[in-house]
């Protein structure tokens, strides 16, 4: 009898997907090394040897319902840049996109065990097929889905390098999409002041006393120098102080205002980030080939 604990276990050997490792283990009546051996002669087992690159390559994409009240983005990871030049891999990563809007998963693990598009197999199964194929790494590495009241706008800039997805509760796509190119070029970190953890606002103002203190100001100075100061703070981090990219002499909040818009949230993904590369030394990596 296979039971899920052994599918499990082959799956983690093996890399190979959850109905592969449950099919070859009900053809080797529960014999482990048999399955495996049947996952290898398929070709299917493959795939987990290559789940220890790194993978810091790849594609942000997004996807839009067409009443534009749903939406998402989506990492997905390959390990050189060559393959996010692949239209079969830019065809699975849009197809993610599109499943995570329409299926709504909790979490990356929830989406690797849903169906995939008009398909039998899981998108894990996919995911699978596809380093097989293509012969590199993947990994679906996150998504944010938003619904909105009003509208949701997504914008890919640099060839799938940033993505970004905002939740307009009020205003239309031209201005939403503005947002969207704010948000990618200038980098917030949050929508409004009141969103910023006070934490970082006193660790902020302590280095901002300390500067202005080292300038040879008192104390009580240096206090009147950080509200001066602390606004160029709120500027760099928070959407709404923000210079307007298209029109550096008005605000983002005052753009909204002027277009009787609002802005829930926003989410910016940008491909690679925070994914330790690996630093390889082209010389070394010949000689070890030759070795």
């Amino acid at each position: 009898m296979v039971t899920a604990s052994m599918v499990k276990e082959l799956r983690e050997k093996t890399g190979a997907g959850m109905m592969d490792c449950k099919k070859v283990l009900a053809e080797a009546d529960g014999n482990m090394e048999k399955a495996e051996e049947l996952l290898r002669e398929k070709g299917i087992a493959k795939a987990g040897k290559k789940a220890g690159r790194v993978a810091a390559e790849g594609l942000v994409a997004s996807y839009i319902s067409d009443d534009k009240k749903v939406g998402a983005i989506v990492e997905v990871n390959a390990e050189t840049d060559f393959v996010a030049k692949n239209e079969e891999f830019k065809a699975f990563v849009n197809d993610v996109a599109k499943i995570v809007v329409e299926s709504n998963p909790s979490d990356v693990e929830t989406l690797l065990n849903g169906k995939y598009l008009n398909s039998d197999k899981t998108v894990d199964e996919i995911l699978k097929d596809k380093i097989f194929t293509i012969g590199e790494n993947m990994t679906i590495r996150r998504f944010v889905r938003y619904e909105s009241t009003g509208l949701v706008e997504s914008y890919i800039h640099g060839d799938g390098k940033i993505a970004v997805l905002v939740d307009f509760p009020k205003g239309d796509s031209v201005v939403a999409r503005d947002i969207c190119m704010q948000i990618a070029a200038a980098r917030p970190e949050y929508v409004k002041e009141e969103e910023v953890p006070e934490e970082a606002v006193n660790k902020e103002m302590e280095i901002l006393k300390a500067q202005a203190m080292n300038e040879g100001k008192p104390a009580e100075i240096a206090e009147k120098m950080v509200k001066g100061r602390i606004g160029k703070f709120y500027a760099e981090i928070c959407l709404l102080n923000q210079p307007f990219v298209k029109d550096p002499e008005q605000k983002v909040s005052d753009l909204l205002k002027s277009k009787n818009a609002e802005i829930a949230r926003f989410t910016r993904f940008e491909k690679g980030e925070g994914i330790e590369k690996k630093e390889e030394n082209f010389a070394e990596e010949v000689m070890k080939q030759l070795k």
